[in-house]
């Protein structure tokens, strides 16, 4: 078990390893393991730095409103920047990198800069050296230019390999009846009904895994039911791709799709692409994104240690792992209390910060049977 593992649960696969390299340290997974799940339960917290101040960056969500958790994966003309941890499919061989620091995200001389941080309003340079004499000698922005290249070049993300691109890429058609966008609870239905109407199917989900929302809910009943409706579903023919994400939706039924083919492979087969674009085009389509939860604005809200709930929740009943030992949720309304209750069940110390003033006695009562403390 590692840092922040759990000895049961997850969907994950225990029974075999993966090994994998972060910043020249070998680290361990399991199958099923997303890069981000893989060095949470390893114990790693400052995963990336901030754009231009280069302040520590965690891990805040777990999918694809990622922004603090960006790694450089590969290296040599593979090299892939600005890649979401949270995305990437854990495999075999792995190797990644922290980026936008120096000599390491976890020791990046740059972040003296926020020493300053009183004084570096969004975009102070652009006045502050701009024709000020003490920064400005004579007319125009000659010195400013100068200056520019000394910030831009202390800002930034990863960094693009120049060799040529050594990888393959396809582009494909493909026709149906509906297609269908997502493969959360909703998706799923939708799936399995106009699957069994007799026409024909195309269901997306850019996940490696199907399910959605219920792959982060506890309960052996939920995963039964994920899996029964998934069984269901290619009993019905419906067509599956999974690591496919829609990006666009245009006239006269036609979508892209964008199929991640071989980027969860360490060992590829060369005559395989790396990526195929689709072009579908389709006389219905479901739209079943879901919804993402948002960050609640407050001080220092992007540093490590701060994630949303719904991550915790993922964290917890997908991949195995326990956040933290001492977790806080902060609340507006009832969906606060479903990961509260699981965190609290798998041994942490919660507190539950709930907005609102008044709250029903089910709440209290709920709070209460799993020792969280409840302060309104």
């Amino acid at each position: 078990m590692t840092a922040r593992r759990l000895s049961t649960g997850g969907k994950i696969d225990r029974a075999r390893t993966l090994r994998f390299d972060w910043d020249g340290r070998g680290l361990t997974g399991h199958p099923g393991d997303t890069l981000a799940s893989a060095l949470m339960a390893n114990g790693e917290r400052v995963i990336g730095r901030s754009f231009k101040y280069h302040r520590p960056r965690g891990i805040m969500s777990a999918g694809v409103e990622e922004s603090g958790a960006l790694v450089t994966l590969g290296d040599g003309d593979r090299r892939d920047p600005n890649v979401k941890a949270t995305t990437q499919q854990l495999f075999d061989g792995l190797r990644a990198f922290g980026q936008n620091a120096w000599p390491s995200v976890r020791f990046d001389m740059a972040a003296v800069s926020g020493l300053f941080e009183r004084f570096f309003a969004a975009g102070f340079y652009y006045k502050t050296f701009m024709g000020v004499p003490l920064f400005e000698w004579g007319s125009g922005t000659g010195m400013w230019m100068q200056y520019e290249k000394i910030i831009r070049r202390a800002a930034g993300m990863g960094e693009a390999s120049r060799a040529p691109d050594p990888d393959t890429y396809e582009h494909g058609h493909a026709f149906c009846d509906v297609l269908i966008v997502g493969s959360g609870p909703a998706g799923l239905s939708a799936t399995l009904a106009v699957a069994r109407s007799g026409l024909d199917v195309i269901l997306v989900e850019q996940d490696f895994l199907l399910g959605g929302d219920l792959l982060n809910q506890s309960g052996d009943q939920t995963e039964r039911k994920r899996r029964d409706m998934i069984a269901a579903i290619e009993d019905a023919g419906a067509r599956i791709m999974t690591r496919t994400t829609a990006f666009g939706l245009y006239d006269h039924g036609v979508a892209g799709l964008l199929e991640r083919v071989t980027d969860h492979l360490g060992n590829a087969d060369e005559h395989l692409p790396r990526q195929r674009f689709w072009t579908v085009r389709t006389k219905r389509t479901i739209v079943a994104t879901g919804a993402l939860e948002r960050h609640v604005a407050f001080g220092n809200n992007d540093r490590p240690g701060v994630m949303t709930a719904a991550a915790a929740a993922a964290y917890l009943n997908r991949y195995g792992i326990l956040p933290g030992h001492n977790i806080i949720v902060a609340t507006n309304n009832d969906s606060g209390y479903g990961p509260a209750v699981d965190l609290a069940r798998a041994g942490a110390d919660v507190t539950v910060i709930d907005a609102r003033a008044a709250l029903g006695d089910s709440l209290v009562d709920l709070a209460s049977a799993h020792n969280i403390t409840l302060r309104p």
